[in-house]
């Protein structure tokens, strides 16, 4: 009898294989001993280099903080074998930006070539190895570890936003803090992918979804009372869940139903001007219920004409449609947008007599616009997580992946690419109102062709017809941009190399749906 044995299995199980890799030992050896070591060889113009690495204040090497506790994490993490590669690459990262820093400053380093040295050691030395598999626990465990999971998930975004500080008045170093951070969570993200925990924490959120959405929520809502709740992060947080409530409707035109649309951003416009012309006569829900139904009509009117023309050719009309609605608002047509003198002076939201603009006791001004955002984000993904697994959802699947092929198997192609335009722009609409109110002035500057082009690029960036790739996707794009201000004249060459990285090593986007 013949019995077959898995090259791949085989090579693990060998003897030569089952040895300790010494170089990677030495890689992750080299990584610990360059965290300790000193960074800086003195004390830098613009005061010490961050987290105790200039000479004249490293007196207590084992109280590591900051990046190089980051570095002391990764080089722990890089003697196992599955998390070689992803902690190397976190390792070079770290070292390639603080030396980069320092050489421009001047400073010679001690411990940044030492740790480069060793992140290259393990980038170079990884194992190949089977991907794990874990088991699914029963509720009384997989509960707690949702709980964690999301409480990891808000103090890493609460890390993100709140390093390297607010701006290079403030902390001088905070760019390179900031890349840094950027890279040990990469890092911290490939290791847990590693070992196989983000797939089993994705079915362990499908398995108990109503939880996981519950405990998403609450933590979300918890942002306020973390390191970045003031008034500038809860400003910017807001901000960002109305483009993401906005990018999930365009997740179901493009992600869902496949067509491509490039004006999508005159459905929030429409919106906002629809509120921002309603808001000294009605109530803030009648004038966001007033600019969801006016955007989801134009939606439709925008949709019929398009039943016969597909891909390019849709692409083109849509973005003729974007462009005759920035020309009108630019140039005041019917007198609703204000042309170049705007719409000022919109009342902000207010709820028993609380402005949504004012501190809330100790917490900061915007929560309140934050809160809202949240719930409206919430509100959207529970729309697209239901549509896409009803029938209509299908039928834009169908369409999607060959609008011929689901026409000869019985789907209305035409009633459903219009139901698509119809849904997508009623909730641009609607979050065209809050961004309305919360800005207090709205122009026609807010909604030309780029932001279009972003809002299409957060759908592909977070994934393609995902519940919360659009969220991700607005987020990473909204975040980038305020982080690398401090960056001047290289702010967008770095968000753009950020983004082709992305789309290398994750081109079905940040989260995808296969």
């Amino acid at each position: 009898m013949t019995i077959l044995v898995d090259a791949t299995e085989e090579k693990h199980t060998s003897p030569a294989r089952s040895r300790p890799d010494l170089l990677a030992l030495a890689g992750a050896a080299l990584v610990l001993v360059g965290a300790l070591l000193p960074w800086a060889a003195f004390v830098l113009p613009g005061g010490a280099y961050p987290d105790r690495a200039t000479l004249q204040f490293f007196d207590a090497p084992h109280l590591v903080s900051g990046f190089r506790l980051h570095l002391v994490l990764l080089g722990l993490a890089g003697l196992a074998g599955r998390a070689r590669r992803p902690a190397g690459i976190g390792v070079v990262v770290i070292a390639v930006v603080h030396l980069a820093f320092l050489i421009g400053l001047g400073a010679p380093s001690a411990g940044g070539p030492v740790a480069l040295v060793g992140g290259a050691l393990l980038v170079w030395r990884r194992p190949a190895v089977p991907a794990l598999s874990l088991p699914l626990p029963g509720r009384a465990l997989a509960w707690p570890a949702l709980l964690a999971a999301f409480a990891g998930l808000l103090w890493l975004v609460s890390a993100t936003l709140t390093a390297g500080g607010q701006s290079r008045a403030t902390n001088p170093h905070g760019g390179a803090e900031f890349l840094a951070f950027c890279g040990f969570a990469f890092a911290l993200v490939g290791v847990l992918s590693a070992y196989g925990v983000l797939a089993w924490l994705a079915a362990l959120t499908q398995r108990h979804r109503i939880f996981a959405f519950t405990v998403m929520l609450a933590c979300a809502l918890l942002l306020p009372v973390t390191g970045a709740g003031t008034g500038y992060w809860m400003t910017v947080a807001s901000t960002i869940g109305v483009y993401a409530a906005t990018a999930i409707g365009l997740n179901i035109v493009v992600g869902l139903a496949g067509l491509l649309d490039l004006g999508y951003v005159a459905f929030l416009g429409i919106g906002a001007f629809t509120a921002a012309n309603l808001a000294h006569s009605v109530p803030f829900p009648v004038a966001a219920l007033a600019g969801a139904a006016v955007a989801g009509f134009f939606g439709v009117v925008v949709g019929a004409p398009t039943l016969r023309v597909r891909g390019d050719y849709l692409a083109i009309v849509t973005l003729a449609f974007g462009e005759i609605f920035f020309r009108a608002a630019q140039n005041d047509i019917g007198g609703l947008t204000g042309g170049v003198n705007a719409i000022p002076g919109i009342p902000p939201i207010t709820l028993f007599g609380q402005a949504f603009n004012q501190p809330v006791g100790a917490l900061p001004g915007g929560f309140l616009y934050y809160g809202l955002a949240v719930l409206m984000v919430a509100a959207a993904m529970v729309v697209l997580v239901n549509l896409k697994h009803s029938r209509t959802g299908r039928a834009w699947e169908a369409i999607r992946e060959d609008e011929d092929v689901a026409r000869a198997m019985g789907v209305r192609t035409g009633r459903a690419k219009i139901l698509a335009f119809l849904v997508g722009a009623t909730m641009a609409g609607l979050a065209g109102a809050v961004f309305a109110h919360k800005l207090g002035t709205v122009g026609y500057e807010s909604f030309d062709f780029s932001e279009s082009v972003t809002l299409l690029a957060a759908v592909i960036l977070g994934g393609m017809g995902t519940v919360p790739g659009a969220v991700v996707g607005a987020s990473l794009l909204f975040v980038l941009p305020e982080k690398l201000r401090e960056f001047s004249d290289y702010r967008l060459m770095l968000f753009g190399l950020a983004l082709i990285l992305i789309m290398r090593f994750r081109p079905r986007g940040l989260v995808s749906s296969s």
